[in-house]
């Protein structure tokens, strides 16, 4: 049963209308809320927005005809809501403008959790689900500011230096908001939880931490070699 999605036709978006003041915690219903080690779940948007902030990548889950897809794709958050894009004739997005339902999800990999049996290995991780329905982003301030905060949400100081959006490529681009109300957080942290006789063994236990490292930098071929990276970018990291 959806307890958060309301009834009626699509509504377009105005900017006016979703670039808004921060909410502290997300709607919690019994689809967003924990059920498996509900000591994990968080649902206080500072939480929920600094795991969103964080990740470069969200998976979006939606059905058409009966067929369930998962589709990776970029995506900014901008106060109280997220953002996704790409072509006018992706399939995903042209579907998801319907008003269908989706679910959203993000993870961020801490580490890998290395216990004294093969039962109790895990991940220590930090996942958001977002459920709720799609608007077509039509007013064009705020589509542009979408696209702004695309580029920024994967490399800040970016957007200020490289060429903006022209006319024909915003026509070409669909942006679609996705308010974060009914959302969770839920989160592995710290050692591994062995069976109390399984702690005598003569085996390493622990936590292997894992995180995005920067790589070094492979200039365009076709780059003039005057041209040197700047700073935000040779000082990168997430």
């Amino acid at each position: 049963m959806n307890e958060f999605v309301t009834e009626g036709p699509l509504h377009l978006v105005t900017a006016e209308q979703k670039i808004s003041t921060m909410k502290t915690n997300t709607t919690l219903t019994s689809r967003t809320r924990v059920k498996r080690l509900p000591d994990r779940g968080h649902y206080d948007r500072e939480t929920i927005n600094a795991i969103l902030d964080e990740a470069l990548i969200c998976h979006v889950g939606f059905e058409v005809d009966g067929q369930p897809y998962v589709i990776p794709t970029g995506f900014a958050r901008i106060g109280d809501d997220l953002y996704i894009h790409g072509s006018s004739a992706s399939r995903m997005l042209r579907n998801l403008s319907k008003g269908i339902d989706v679910c959203i999800t993000v993870t961020l990999i801490d580490g890998l959790v290395l216990a004294r049996s093969a039962f109790h290995h895990s991940i220590n991780y930090r996942s958001v689900v977002i459920l709720g329905k799609a608007e077509l982003v039509e007013d064009a301030d705020l589509k542009y500011k979408a696209l702004e905060a695309f580029t920024e949400h994967i490399i800040p100081g970016r957007w200020a230096e490289v060429r903006w959006p022209t006319e024909l490529e915003l026509k070409a681009t669909s942006v679609l908001c996705l308010p974060i109300e009914e959302a969770s957080a839920k989160i592995r942290t710290g050692d591994p939880k062995d069976d109390e006789e399984d702690y005598s063994m003569n085996i390493w236990a622990g936590v292997l931490p894992l995180s995005i490292a920067k790589g070094t930098l492979v200039a365009d071929k076709r780059l003039d070699r005057k041209i040197l990276p700047p700073e935000y970018v040779v000082d990168y990291r997430r």
